[in-house]
């Protein structure tokens, strides 16, 4: 069989000449040669799998591989099951904004934060507004020492187009 490149090697794939052979019951049997461990392999009815092809003598462990691969399959899912996705949400405000509005925005904000999620903080200016895009630069500073405690900033307020962009993460 051909060595594969998403596994570890099995069988006629190893090509070392001794390895240190460790047999189905998990007994370390001691350095010995490739043709030795692939009969004692073939005696058990199992495959001869390459566990640590690094060490100086390449461990090899007498197991079935198909059940192997099943097993770190499993254990692979469980992983990427338990691991969350930071998404990029975003709050959108205007340089006029009231208080009030301010207000449910921060909570907004204050709740992705509690979710783990990064925050895109965009201030839009119009027509008029963009003459006074420091009333949007003091908005975003605030912004910035209102959720200090729990967040910090990744990305500085900055211009874009008729935008300035801020990005939050959760501290």
């Amino acid at each position: 069989m051909p060595p594969k490149d998403d596994g570890p090697r099995i069988n006629e794939a190893i090509t070392n000449a001794n390895v240190l052979l460790i047999d189905a019951e998990g007994e370390k049997r001691g350095v010995m040669k490739i043709e030795d461990a692939l009969d004692l392999a073939a005696d058990a009815g199992m495959d001869l799998v390459e566990v640590s092809p690094n060490a100086d003598t390449p461990v090899c462990k007498v197991l079935d591989y198909g059940k192997y691969k099943y097993q770190a399959q499993k254990k692979a899912n469980e992983a990427k099951k338990k691991q969350k996705v930071i998404e990029v949400k975003e709050i959108k405000l205007r340089p006029g904004i009231d208080t009030h509005d301010y207000d449910v925005k921060m909570r907004a904000m204050k709740r992705f934060f509690d979710d783990g999620d990064k925050v895109k903080v965009t201030m839009r200016f119009r027509g008029r507004e963009m003459a006074h895009t420091e009333l949007g630069f003091d908005l975003l500073q605030k912004v910035k020492s209102d959720t200090d405690e729990f967040a910090k900033v990744e990305y500085e307020p900055k211009m874009e187009g008729r935008q300035m962009i801020m990005i939050l993460s959760p501290r």
